[in-house]
């Protein structure tokens, strides 16, 4: 066996020095990579809205969206039943703030199980929509458990379909999944949403509280430019074709009828 001796401070020095160099490059691609997760995540989740709405008798409808209070995506969430299902997936979230702006998004992970007798599993899309104030408050929380902590219900699909005058007294959280080209409402009861805040770390640069973030007090990174743009736009649909319905006033016709 060859044993290295270091005789002189120089040597040493030399060698804390290639160590701390190493340390550093393998710090700065892990960090590297954790902020193309991040980004990738940020992406997918613009993606899964822009293709569920570009389908208008399949998308979540116009109404729904306009009245959000906050919007949660999760690409990919992993389904996995043998007995006993399960599922996890991460995600981001925005909301509404008091000025009527989207937050910036918070990372989130959503885990759960149910009982089933399938053997397999697959990757699905999931869209959340907070109805309501109390919805929103529990999402604020940074951890909260669906059917439990708020409502929650397989929400109606459609872009043009006729929103339910008590689709918000029944639920807090609308819920959509996507699998297989198939959209549809989703029964998540029993899944809890927390925040990841690994990613946020990430993201953000250094911890920041869910309720920080969600309220708008913390300004978007530019890798979420484009997700809060999806939000926007599609939030602000219902609205615009209302406008774009009230006729306007004739007054050549009006005079000629007086």
């Amino acid at each position: 066996m060859t044993r290295i001796r270091f005789t002189s401070p120089k040597s040493l020095l030399v060698l804390g020095a290639s160590l701390a160099l190493f340390a550093s490059m393998a710090w700065s691609a892990d960090n590297d990579k954790d902020e193309s997760d991040i980004n990738k995540r940020l992406d997918a989740s613009t993606k899964v809205l822009d293709e569920i709405m570009a389908t208008p008798d399949k998308a979540i409808p116009d109404k729904v969206m306009s009245d959000a209070k906050c919007v949660a995506v999760v690409p990919s969430m992993v389904k996995i039943a043998i007995g006993i299902g399960g599922n996890h997936g991460k995600g981001v979230a925005t909301c509404r703030t008091e000025s009527g702006r989207w937050s910036a998004p918070a990372p989130i992970t959503i885990t759960g199980g149910s009982l089933g007798l399938q053997l397999g599993g697959q990757a699905v899309d999931i869209v959340m929509i907070v109805t309501n104030d109390q919805g929103m408050q529990q999402l604020l929380s940074s951890k909260f458990k669906l059917g439990g902590d708020a409502s929650a219900a397989a929400g109606p699909v459609g872009r043009d379909a006729a929103a339910d005058t008590d689709w918000k007294l029944k639920a807090e959280v609308l819920t959509y999944s996507r699998a297989r080209g198939v959209f549809a409402g989703i029964d998540l009861n029993g899944s809890t949403i927390t925040q990841d805040k690994d990613e946020t770390r990430v993201l953000y640069g250094s911890f920041v509280p869910f309720s920080d973030i969600l309220a708008g007090k913390v300004q978007p990174k530019e890798a979420s430019a484009p997700f809060l743009a999806a939000v926007r736009r599609y939030s602000a649909q219902s609205k615009d074709k209302e406008k774009s319905e009230v006729k306007p006033v004739d007054n050549g016709s009006e005079a000629a009828g007086r």
